[in-house]
């Protein structure tokens, strides 16, 4: 079994790239997070997990240890394939995620891509146990964006589900909107984030 790869990158698109290692190209699925810390002709590694089918071998590969381990125990649940599993952490963070369990945050999970109601209720029972033995920042974005939604309103409620059904994450929405607080409508916030966002 494939620990993880070290190589350079070769080709990089949205949801894969082709990792060089000692002149073997190797297929390796990636989702968004790990997609933005990497880039052509660099060298990197990669955690590695293999996916066997009956008619295919596939890799999913990972920059941090903590995506990896948000990985494993998403595809240990039933009902969650490593194709789910990477679409979900392509939308969030695992901070941001595991804070969702944290939460018991059913109608949050259920915005992630694949993800129904029972399912999302599922992840938070079989996952909330586990994450005792997790560490992840109690202060992290997640809590804040909470607390900025409870301290505004629907407003500002609004504004952020709009913004990430835009593919924008939790984290860059709640740093851009940290910066401010007196907004006058839904539309406005949306405006001022789009403006911010734009700039990264």
């Amino acid at each position: 079994m494939i620990g993880f790869l070290r190589g350079r990158v070769a080709y990089a698109f949205p949801d894969y790239c082709f990792l060089d290692v000692h002149d073997v190209g190797y297929r390796v699925f990636i989702s968004h997070q790990t997609r933005n810390q990497i880039s052509v002709g660099i060298e990197v590694m990669l955690y590695i997990h293999t996916h066997v089918r009956e008619d295919a071998i596939l890799l999913y590969g990972f920059f941090s240890q903590e995506e990896y381990d948000l990985f494993q125990y998403l595809i240990g649940i039933s009902g969650i394939g490593p194709k789910v599993a990477q679409g979900i952490l392509s939308a969030t963070t695992a901070n941001d995620f595991y804070h969702l369990i944290h939460r018991k945050d059913v109608k949050a999970i259920t915005k992630l891509p694949g993800i129904g109601k029972k399912t999302a209720e599922r992840i938070i029972l079989e996952l909330k146990d586990k994450l005792s033995d997790t560490s992840f920042d109690v202060s992290d974005a997640s809590d804040d964006t909470a607390a900025l939604g409870d301290a505004m309103g629907d407003m500002v409620s609004e504004a952020i589900e709009a913004l990430l059904s835009l593919g924008f994450q939790q984290s860059e929405v709640q740093s851009v909107l940290k910066k401010k607080s007196d907004w006058e409508s839904t539309e406005e916030i949306i405006r001022y984030a789009l403006a911010e966002l734009q700039r990264f």
